[in-house]
């Protein structure tokens, strides 16, 4: 049984109120979540010692929220991750959006919108109108992204979008994890796996060329579990993970991804999706956040945090080859994925996402 609750947390300076929702099952684990941004604030769960930790990062007041820069938690699109030059063709037309990453486009505004929520049996769910040509994208966007906490410790994000006219869309949620908890630590001796064998190519501005690269002795195999920051000196163009990789599997499929774990706390982080492709980041500039600290007066250190960005590929609109990001008017947009917290020593209620599976 979930438990929902909801407060205050506070008004915008443009003067629109927000709510906090949250979470908790019958496991000790809970779930804050924000209708700023659709933001995951907080995602707690208690460690091998039982001394629970907020594993995920982000601000303790809607000001830092306002005030950074990193996406914490946040919900991100209409397109999430870049599109080349802020432009792109559709339907022999040209579409262009406003630069936001020097000449390009980089995940557009819902993580500094406020959202209509509403409680659920299990959950919150969140809804917001896009209206048409809002930084340039075609048609009116009907979005909701519904949040739920299981009983196996999931907390299953499923997404749903219609338009009024063909647009692109590209959904995801940008939780950066540190299964160490708010202790300032980075997480380059965290273990992950991920079920990937290749990736997509990218050049100096980490834009898609095009070219699909196998992960094979590269410092993007994570095929076998390995520490995250076992090889990533060799990453210097981009100055740690920031890369699209390809899950295996079949795209619309829920499947388990990646597997994360923290020899520290005992806490294991399993991921799931339908999406066809993860952006891996791992925090490599919020330590320059233009908040002044993140949760509990902490300063988040470079690669403080790692995430798995459920999503189709970056700049997909201009790759034909690349999966399709067109949502044709009428048609609804769904995307499922789930991140579930469990502890090496113990078991929880069994349910959908339980397993014995360590790794992938």
């Amino acid at each position: 049984m979930t438990i929902v609750s909801l407060r205050p947390f506070g008004v915008t300076v443009d003067g629109r109120a927000v709510t906090q929702y949250t979470l908790e099952n019958q496991n000790g684990m809970s779930v804050q979540l924000l209708s700023y941004a659709c933001a995951v604030q907080r995602m707690e769960i208690p460690d091998k010692n039982g001394v629970p930790r907020d594993v995920v990062l982000g601000y303790d007041t809607l000001e830092g929220y306002e005030e950074g820069g990193c996406f914490f938690g946040a919900f991100v699109g209409r397109y999430a991750n870049r599109i080349k030059n802020a432009s792109f063709l559709l339907g022999g037309k040209q579409v262009q959006l406003r630069p936001n990453a020097g000449p390009h486009h980089l995940h557009g505004t819902f993580a500094r919108r406020v959202f209509d929520g509403e409680a659920t049996e299990d959950g919150v769910v969140f809804r917001y109108v896009s209206p048409p040509d809002e930084e340039g994208y075609p048609g009116t966007l009907t979005g909701e992204v519904r949040y739920s906490l299981t009983s196996d410790n999931a907390l299953v994000i499923d997404y749903t979008a219609t338009a009024d006219a063909d647009t692109v869309v590209n959904l995801t949620n940008h939780s950066y994890f540190n299964l160490n908890g708010q202790d300032g630590s980075d997480v380059l001796s965290h273990l992950l796996q991920i079920d990937a064998d290749s990736y997509t190519d990218m050049d100096k501005f980490l834009i898609p060329t095009g070219k699909i690269n196998n992960v094979d002795g590269t410092a993007l195999d994570f095929r076998r579990q390995k520490p995250i920051g076992a090889d990533i000196a060799q990453l210097t163009q981009s100055g740690g993970y920031d890369h699209n990789l390809i899950l295996n599997g079949s795209s619309g499929a829920l499947r388990h991804f990646a597997t994360a774990k923290s020899d520290k706390t005992g806490i294991v982080l399993r991921a799931y999706t339908t999406e066809p492709a993860i952006q891996l980041y791992t925090g490599n500039f919020i330590q320059n956040d233009t908040a002044a600290h993140g949760k509990n007066g902490v300063r988040y250190p470079r690669h403080g945090g790692f995430c798995l960005e459920a999503q189709h590929y970056p700049c997909s609109p201009n790759y034909p080859a690349f999966p399709s990001t067109v949502l044709k008017k009428g048609e609804v947009y769904r995307q499922t994925t789930a991140y579930r917290l469990s502890l090496t020593t113990s078991k929880v209620t069994p349910g959908r996402y339980d397993d014995d599976e360590e790794d992938v």
